[in-house]
């Protein structure tokens, strides 16, 4: 190692006794305030996590990616089911063992325990704070307790758009919080509250700076998607001056209209069936929003419908499916089902697997019932055991497949745009992967396909599909002329 040299005279403009300004920088950078995070459960949680880290950066706080190089961890947890519960307390255990520094947020923070103390506080006594769901300004001030705020205007820049954790090409708008239904199966709503909308002016500004920031997909997400604006009685808004009203179908025009300034999909999500979502069909079929609907049928026979305290029947429920597609026959329904609800009898199951061949949905999922604890439906006579509940599970995902498999067959043939998400690798080599206005991310299926054109991730494709199987397309893209 050679010596160093001998330093000079500091001149006009340097650092203190000649220090550079890198290493003052670095010193700067080496007294930051890092947070850990770690962000657990549904895409509206996912919201709640980027609005903290968007927080967090924005007073100057630095994110970090290690238990090590973190001054404290944040958990954002879920608490909907008992997997989740187990999976939200074994990552605070693992965060206090490897860092011992943690806040805790998120809907299992509102859960309580057999004391006068969360269950939270229970199990992990040595947390530093504990704080229910949507909580933002909660959060940051157990932060400032824990971690001196800091201040510096050259590094606390965020972007417009906000902290995302999703990828740069799509993300996450929530545009209200809580839920007024009181579902036997849930406890949502004891954790985060009765629906409460975001003004109409206030979405459409998140928005508008998420596809300025490159976003090219957003997913609308709600507890009830399609109950936006009750709460205000659809009171009227502001959008740059303009009244608009707070109400689902304002919002999609309004969302629909920047989305084809910037070349973009808007996807709906977690829409209860009511009468006026008839509304947004016709901006569908324009192609203002994506003709994607996804809602939560939960069952159809009216005894177990009952039971769930959901809203609408299975036949109602047909009737509408019938007359969404003649509106706009290319509509992807993608729906969740629970199998083995409590006295749910093998006819009512047997009636829910004719509702399924006769609604023909194109995405689904199903969850074989699991007791939560707080949940009213815990109380019901006729629990099923275990092996029922999960052989029911088994037996409605296999009459779907074939139903997935028939439907998604129809575009074999066609040429469709596709949002490119990624390469992957497989045998025989490498293959772009992306998704179809069918398909939401991580939930749906995804489109693999070849091509030696230029192929821009994040971007739009044109690709001809050229088979199929239960969720997934192949293809190959088509070259765009020069």
């Amino acid at each position: 190692m050679s010596r160093a040299s001998a330093p000079r005279p500091p001149k006009s403009g340097d650092s203190p006794a000649g220090v550079s300004k890198v290493t003052v920088a670095a010193r700067r950078r080496s007294k930051i305030p890092k947070v850990g995070f770690v962000s657990l459960g549904c895409p509206k949680a996912l919201v709640d996590s980027e609005r903290i880290l968007t927080q967090l950066r924005a007073e100057g706080y630095e994110v970090s990616g290690s238990y090590q190089k973190s001054d404290l961890v944040i958990v954002n947890t879920c608490g909907f089911i008992d997997e989740a519960v187990q999976e939200s307390l074994d990552a605070i255990g693992e965060a206090l063992a490897e860092n011992g520094k943690v806040i805790v947020t998120g809907c299992l923070g509102a859960k309580a325990g057999e004391s006068a103390r969360t269950l939270v506080e229970e199990v992990h006594p040595k947390v530093l704070a504990v704080t229910g769901p949507h909580a933002t300004d909660e959060v940051m001030s157990h932060v400032h307790r824990a971690l001196p705020q800091p201040h510096d205007p050259f590094t606390d820049l965020v972007p417009e758009a906000g902290i995302k954790l999703t990828p740069r090409h799509y993300a996450y708008l929530k545009i209200s919080e809580g839920c007024n239904h009181r579902c036997s199966f849930c406890i949502i709503p004891s954790m985060r509250g009765d629906l409460v909308s975001r003004p109409i002016g206030d979405v459409i500004r998140e928005a508008r700076a998420l596809f300025g920031a490159g976003v090219k997909e957003l997913l609308v997400v709600s507890q009830d998607t399609s109950a936006y604006g009750v709460d205000q009685r659809y009171r009227t808004g502001f959008v740059d001056g303009r009244p608009v009203r707070t109400r689902l179908l304002d919002l999609a025009r309004e969302l629909g209209d920047l989305a084809h300034e910037h070349d973009a999909w808007v996807r709906l999500h977690y829409v209860y069936p009511y009468p006026h979502v008839d509304e947004l069909l016709p901006l569908m079929a324009e192609g203002r929003v994506l003709p994607y609907l996804d809602v939560p049928f939960q069952h159809a026979h009216p005894r177990i419908l009952k039971l769930m305290k959901r809203p609408a029947s299975g036949e109602r429920n047909i009737e509408r499916l019938r007359a969404w597609r003649a509106i706009c026959p290319d509509i992807t329904i993608r729906s969740t089902f629970i199998a083995g609800f409590p006295g749910e009898t093998e006819s009512e199951f047997e009636y829910l697997l004719d509702f399924l061949r006769e609604a023909e949905l194109d995405r689904v999922g199903c969850f074989a019932y699991s007791p939560v604890e707080g949940a009213s439906a815990n109380d019901l006579p006729g629990a099923l055991d275990d092996e029922v509940r999960q052989s029911r599970q088994q037996r409605f995902m296999e009459v779907q497949a074939d139903i997935s498999r028939r439907r998604i067959a129809r575009f074999v043939g066609r040429t469709m745009r596709v949002l490119v998400d990624g390469i992957e690798e497989g045998p025989e080599g490498a293959y772009a992967v992306g998704r179809t206005q069918m398909d939401a991310p991580e939930i749906d299926g995804v489109v693999r396909f070849t091509g030696s054109g230029k192929l821009p991730i994040g971007g739009f494709v044109e690709v001809h599909i050229t088979d199929s199987d239960e969720h997934d397309l192949l293809g190959e893209m088509v070259e765009r002329p020069r």
